[in-house]
């Protein structure tokens, strides 16, 4: 749950209760693909013993979950037939198909296999922090991330949102840190991505590497710019932060020992609980810092 993070400011009205938010989310629900529907997507129960609630909310902060529902039909297995149907076409016609004839066998193929094709979910975890009126979307993917925000204002009617800013451009606090000036809050990791400002594309990526080394270091000093920084946030969570405000790998200290279960005797709903009610909390936590570095947010 929440390893990849995009983050969102929420400007317009949010449900003052989780009855209301599931409600709300009502109107957007989840249904499986019909036979000659390519894709469907809508909001499911985040806690599969509660099936009928599309939401949780727990310390101040909303738990729900966009699920997405393809067929797959290869394109390779509707040429492999359309070879064998132009082949038959071209016997009984004793000519070879026109364009629009040929892909009229092709549209006829793609209706025959379609509701014969596997199915396949993808789910993506959404979280509400009420008190920072900021959405979280599990994904570093700008493409799911825009589904899934369509589908939120879908299930809405309208939801003004903006992806989240500070005052302060986050690439002066990641430089900062890596070149060991940063507050003690931000720690460096071993992971960093540096771009060429003088081509725009051009770029560099170290991986499991001390970056505090002189010879890493250089190319920052020399020119290169700091896109993306591997931290270690105030003991309580490892991290990769980019110049947008994307954050990736996730992971919080003790994360371990809550998963396990064992003080919580494997109770679902309260392991989920606990596990959220931590990650909401180290979140906002993190909000809170970066506020306090970049002059809040714009």
């Amino acid at each position: 749950m929440f390893r990849n993070l995009r983050l969102y400011r929420v400007t317009g009205d949010w449900p003052a209760s989780e009855e209301e938010l599931s409600n709300q989310l009502m109107n957007v629900p989840f249904k499986p693909c019909g036979a000659f529907t390519e894709r469907s997507a809508g909001w499911e129960a985040p806690v599969a013993e509660l099936p009928d609630v599309l939401a949780r909310r727990v310390a101040g902060a909303d738990l729900f979950r966009l699920r997405s529902q393809s067929r797959l039909l290869p394109a390779a297995a509707v040429n492999e037939a359309l070879e064998e149907r132009v082949a038959e076409f071209t016997s009984r016609m004793s000519r070879p198909p026109g364009r629009k004839e040929k892909r009229d066998l092709k549209d006829e193929i793609h209706a025959e296999l379609m509701p014969k094709a596997l199915l396949k979910s993808d789910r993506i975890w959404g979280m509400y922090i009420q008190s920072e009126r900021v959405l979280v979307v599990d994904t570093a993917s700008e493409t799911q991330a825009d589904r899934f925000t369509d589908a939120i204002r879908s299930a809405f009617g309208s939801l003004p949102m903006m992806p989240i800013e500070f005052k302060e451009p986050i690439a002066k606090l990641l430089t900062n840190v890596f070149l060991g000036q940063g507050p003690t809050t931000f720690l460096p990791g071993r992971e960093c991505r540096m771009l060429d400002p003088s081509t725009g594309s051009s770029s560099v990526s170290w991986l499991d590497i001390d970056l505090s080394d002189a010879s890493v270091q250089k190319h920052v000093r020399d020119g290169l710019k700091l896109d993306r920084l591997a931290v270690n946030f105030d003991e309580v969570a490892s991290l990769v932060l980019d110049q947008d405000c994307v954050i990736r790998k996730l992971k919080l200290i003790g994360m371990d020992q809550v998963e396990d279960g064992d003080a919580l005797d494997e109770d679902p709903i309260g392991l989920m609980d606990a596990e959220f009610v931590l990650l909401s909390g180290v979140i906002t936590r993190l909000l809170g810092a970066l506020k306090k570095q970049l002059g809040g947010y714009d």
